[in-house]
Parts: structure tokens; C-alpha cells; sequence
């Protein structure tokens, strides 16, 4: 649901909707998962050894290849190999092979290093769309696992806006690290260099806009619900970049003046002592 408001709820009270989401969907009774089990799931923190290795193993342990998603894949699969954990434990073997095959691939589908490659080749299929063909099935799960996991601006604002900045902040703190450690930095990651118009217009434009008017061919009543607010927020942050573009004017403009003003009054004195 766009509108859901992750800000007005305490985790405790988020893990209850999430269960009573899995009862609400059907999930428990079409899968007979034990609501014991499914509890024991989603409360289960994870392991902290796992947590001390991945800061600085990730890259080498997958070979620089998805880290960060192949982390949570494997830590996902950990946990349901424990039995008081296990909500696929009534499915039998083949079953919960194609499971996890599936779980695997959505989960990799958000590495956005990825992006461009998935989309291309959504594109290539959705004006002839088979909905019996496996691959193009599969490209349109890995398409809309993506719309899910970027959707923070089809929410309104007063939604979206606080994750935006907790984002920028993460990033401004990894591109601070890095610079003081020596290491290349993203130029959308540069504080210095990036404000909250600035990255998410070209976000907006450039990946949310294009992706989910592709599936919006699939899904024509998206409009309105999704893509139409994506313009939207687009077209905000646009105004408040035309807004801080002006105010750096005004200030540039002052610092010119006090600047020449400064200088006039040296050259006034140095006459005078002349």
C-alpha cells in the first residue's frame, strides 16, 4: 500500500502486521506454515557472528559479485535451516528447491548494479508478454521486486521524505570514510557535492520514472496510483532545486559585492596614506 507509514508504528508493532499480513494474504493456511513457526521466523535477530564476518568479507566471500545480496540470501536460508525456524518445513524437497531458486534470484534482482541489464531485457518483452513463457514470468517478478524495493517516492511526501534523508545521511557517512581513508568516492555520496534536490531528481528521472512506466504497459492502472505521483515528486524537488539555485545566486552575488567592496576600501586607504 503506498500510503503505509512505516514512521507511526514501534517494531514490535511492525513484526505484528507483518504477521497478521502472512495470515491476511492466505500465506499460512495455502502454505502450511506452522504460526508458531512463522513467529520464531520473523522475530529471530540474525546471527551475530554473521554480522562481525560480513563487514569486511563480503566482497572477497562472493568474489565482488552482489555482496551485500548474496549476504542476505545465504543469513535468509540459515535461519530457515533451523527447525523452531523453518516455515517451509511441510513443503516437500522439490518444492522448496524451486523455493529457494526463486528466493535467490528476487533477492539478487535488487543488486542495482543490475538495474539496467533487468530492465533492458523487461523491455525487450512486455509489448508481446507471455504470461505462459517462464523467462518472461521471471523477468516480471524480478522487475516488480525491484518497483518494491526503490518505491520510497510513490509514497506521499510526508511519508517518503523522512527516508530520504536517513539515505542521504547513510551515504554522506560512507563518502566521509572513504575520504578519509583515501578511497574513491561516489560523487552522489559527496555532501559536498549533492543536495536532497539534486539526487533525487535524477533517481526520479532517470530510474524510477523510466522503470515503472514500463510495467505500467503490463499494468495501465498504475498510473494513477504510482506513476502519477512519481511526477509529481519529481516536479517538487525540481522547484526546490530552482529555489536553492536562486538562493546560491544571492549568496554568490553578496560575497562578489563584500569582496569588491573590501577591496575598494584598501585601495581608499592606501591612497589616503599616500
Amino acid at each position: 500500500m503506498p500510503t503505509f507509514d512505516a514512521w507511526q508504528w514501534e517494531p514490535n508493532e511492525m513484526l505484528s502486521c507483518l504477521e497478521h499480513m502472512y495470515h491476511d494474504l492466505g500465506l499460512v493456511k495455502d502454505f502450511n506454515i506452522n504460526p508458531i513457526t512463522l513467529k520464531r521466523w520473523l522475530v529471530r535477530p540474525e546471527p551475530r557472528q554473521y554480522q562481525i564476518n560480513a563487514r569486511t568479507e563480503l566482497a572477497v566471500r562472493y568474489n565482488d559479485i552482489s555482496p551485500l545480496e548474496n549476504h542476505h540470501c545465504a543469513v535468509a536460508f540459515q535461519i530457515f535451516s533451523q527447525p523452531d525456524c523453518n516455515i517451509f518445513s511441510n513443503f516437500d524437497p522439490e518444492a522448496f528447491k524451486q523455493i529457494r531458486q526463486g528466493t535467490i534470484t528476487l533477492i539478487l534482482a535488487t543488486d542495482m548494479a543490475r538495474h539496467g541489464e533487468i530492465l533492458d531485457s523487461f523491455k525487450q518483452k512486455v509489448d508481446n508478454f507471455d504470461y505462459t513463457d517462464e523467462e518472461h514470468v521471471t523477468c516480471l517478478k524480478m522487475v516488480l521486486i525491484k518497483c518494491c524495493d526503490i518505491s520510497n517516492e510513490v509514497r506521499p511526501m510526508e511519508v517518503a521524505e523522512p527516508w530520504v534523508d536517513c539515505l542521504l545521511e547513510e551515504y554522506f557517512m560512507q563518502s566521509d570514510r572513504e575520504k578519509s581513508e583515501g578511497l574513491p568516492v561516489a560523487p552522489f555520496m559527496d555532501r559536498e557535492k549533492v543536495t536532497k534536490p539534486t539526487a533525487q531528481i535524477g533517481f526520479i528521472k532517470f530510474v524510477l520514472i523510466p522503470m515503472f512506466e514500463t510495467v505500467m504497459k503490463l499494468f495501465p492502472q498504475i498510473e494513477e496510483a504510482m506513476v502519477q505521483p512519481l511526477r509529481e515528486s519529481r516536479d517538487r524537488y525540481e522547484e526546490l532545486k530552482q529555489i536553492d539555485d536562486a538562493m546560491n545566486e544571492i549568496v554568490t552575488e553578496k560575497c562578489f559585492l563584500q569582496v569588491q567592496k573590501k577591496k575598494s576600501e584598501n585601495l581608499t586607504m592606501g591612497g589616503k596614506k599616500k
